[in-house]
């Protein structure tokens, strides 16, 4: 992973590179990246430009023998440790016996949440640990000198979900790390580290991929720009989602949502069926993709119909049927149906038959319109 492959974040890209040119390089430093963002990514990125032995002012030249090596996760001064859980797959209870499966789930993409790697391992419904044990092991790994780089690198990722023991175990190390040893923390979930932690740690904070990042990423992966612009709408800066999103976009939701508002507006009943036909057949991940959509929406409605447009995120596909929708329904109604939605939501999550579900849904959305 190279600084360059990752989009946007320029300013924290900038800090980490500095740090090295300069050997201000803090021994703990802790990576706080909401989920699906870039904080696993820059970690790599860094622990690369770090060892690479013909780094330059912007990046890792990403074809030494210390590039190459970690471009396949294998430097042996790099490790890990990650959690785990009881696989059908793996037969071992530390970070190490996981490493081949950790190794293809970051290669495939370094944006990854913790109920993607668990599903990769097959923990079924397993939680993920770090256990204390694994912990207390991290001396064993670190206690020789580097082999090929300056520095033994440890890469600790998602260090909040560790029990009391675990953290304590960690934090000792912390306190008196071993020589040319540094330890990257990486975390979507900061608040639940020990305090004390924290403290030994520089903290550094990675915010949100912006929907232009996001746009960018997805292009320069083959997304067409209509897709990449409503992908980047629906996920919130979470490259993890928007992954997730790039594998439905046969399914065009701004064209679905429009003609079923339509479909309600005209209380075209026979239309109405149809559409319920077709969501029954979805499965119920996309089903509760529709609905979360269309929530958006509804609340951006909300937005403009306050007089507040300038603060939509809305792509300029949608925002003509925005504008246009919301001459159609008064407040009060919008209100009714975000409820109407989210309790729809409800019953599709809880298994009730998604047909019946989104004709009652559209029955009752159809009676809030304005109708002239």
């Amino acid at each position: 992973m190279l600084f360059k492959d990752i989009p946007g974040l320029e300013n924290i890209k900038s800090t980490l590179r500095r740090s090295v040119q300069n050997s201000h390089l803090a021994h703990a430093q802790l990576f706080d990246s909401p989920a699906g963002g870039g904080g696993l990514a820059l970690a790599l990125a860094f622990s690369t430009y770090i060892n690479c032995e013909n780094r330059n002012e912007l990046d890792s030249c990403g074809v030494c023998a210390s590039c190459a090596k970690m471009s396949k996760l294998i430097h042996p001064d790099f490790h890990f440790i990650f959690p785990i859980a009881t696989s059908k797959k793996i037969d071992g209870k530390t970070s190490e016996a996981f490493l081949p499966l950790w190794r293809s789930f970051l290669l495939d993409s370094p944006y990854r949440v913790l109920p993607e790697w668990l599903d990769h391992i097959s923990a079924e419904n397993k939680q993920g640990n770090i256990s204390v044990e694994e912990a207390r092991g991290i001396l064993r790994k670190l206690s020789v000198k580097a082999y090929e780089g300056e520095y033994k690198i440890l890469l600790i990722w998602k260090p909040d979900i560790m029990n009391a023991a675990s953290s304590n175990a960690i934090l000792k190390i912390l306190e008196e790390p071993p020589e040319k040893t540094l330890f990257l923390l990486v975390s979507d979930q900061s608040d639940k580290l020990l305090t004390t932690i924290i403290s030994r740690t520089q903290r550094i904070t990675v915010p949100a991929f912006s929907d232009d990042d996001v746009r960018s990423y997805l292009k320069r992966h083959d997304v067409t720009e209509t897709a990449a612009n409503q992908i980047a709408y629906l996920c919130d800066g979470n490259l993890s989602e928007a992954l997730i999103l790039v594998q439905e976009t046969e399914d065009d939701r701004s064209a679905w949502f429009a003609a079923w508002m339509r479909s309600c507006y005209k209380f075209d009943i026979s239309h109405l069926v149809k559409l319920a036909d077709g969501y029954d057949v979805m499965n119920k991940e996309k089903q509760k993709g529709m609905l979360e959509y269309s929530l958006k929406l509804f609340r951006d409605m909300l937005v403009w119909s306050h007089g507040a447009g300038e603060l939509l995120r809305v792509p300029q596909e949608e925002l003509t049927f925005v504008q246009n929708f919301s001459k159609t329904v008064n407040f009060e109604s919008l209100e009714k149906m975000i409820q109407e939605v989210n309790v729809a939501y409800y019953h599709i999550e809880r298994n009730v038959r998604a047909k019946m579900v989104f004709l009652d849904l559209s029955l009752t959305i159809a009676q809030f319109f304005q109708r002239g």
